[in-house]
């Protein structure tokens, strides 16, 4: 009897951990979405961030980790996270963007120039929001918690 029971519990502990289904979000690069743009049209969400930036890891590890924030970006958005200081050419519409060195160990990328500039500056993080027709609807600069993100995705939707 002993034996059935804990074969039991051993079973429906790992039936549990199999219903448990994580929800992951889709990142994608910028050719991915150019080419998923041309089947089938959504708004782009960019997510400019750097490494050293501690308020944009709050977000990674926050934010863009909530099953409601990941549900809706998933279904309407193409979600792309662009490092504010990567050195790797970008192709996008056309155009290749590159790093613009300020100096000996600083510099920014003109893509992220391009998206996360607003009144002259660019602040970390700053999330740029594309139509489907890759105009700027909005730049939230700073932190937004899930909350507060996904009350902004649904007002654009």
């Amino acid at each position: 009897m002993k034996k059935y029971f804990i074969l039991l519990v051993f079973f429906g502990c790992i039936s549990s951990f199999a219903q448990k289904k994580e929800l992951l979000l889709k990142t994608y690069t910028f050719k991915e979405v150019e080419k998923k743009m041309k089947q089938t049209p959504k708004p782009i969400v960019v997510f400019n961030y750097t490494d050293w930036c501690k308020i944009c890891f709050g977000m990674k590890q926050t934010t863009f980790n909530n099953s409601n924030v990941i549900a809706l970006l998933n279904k309407h958005f193409y979600f792309i996270k662009l490092n504010g200081e990567e050195k790797k050419d970008i192709r996008f519409l056309g155009n290749i963007f590159k790093y613009l060195p300020f100096g000996s160990n600083t510099g920014v990328h003109e893509l992220t120039k391009a998206l996360a500039t607003n009144h002259k500056k660019i602040a970390y993080p700053t999330t740029t929001i594309l139509n489907s027709n890759l105009e700027i609807d909005a730049q939230l600069v700073g932190f937004y918690n899930s909350k507060k993100f996904k009350k902004v995705l649904e007002k654009l939707l």
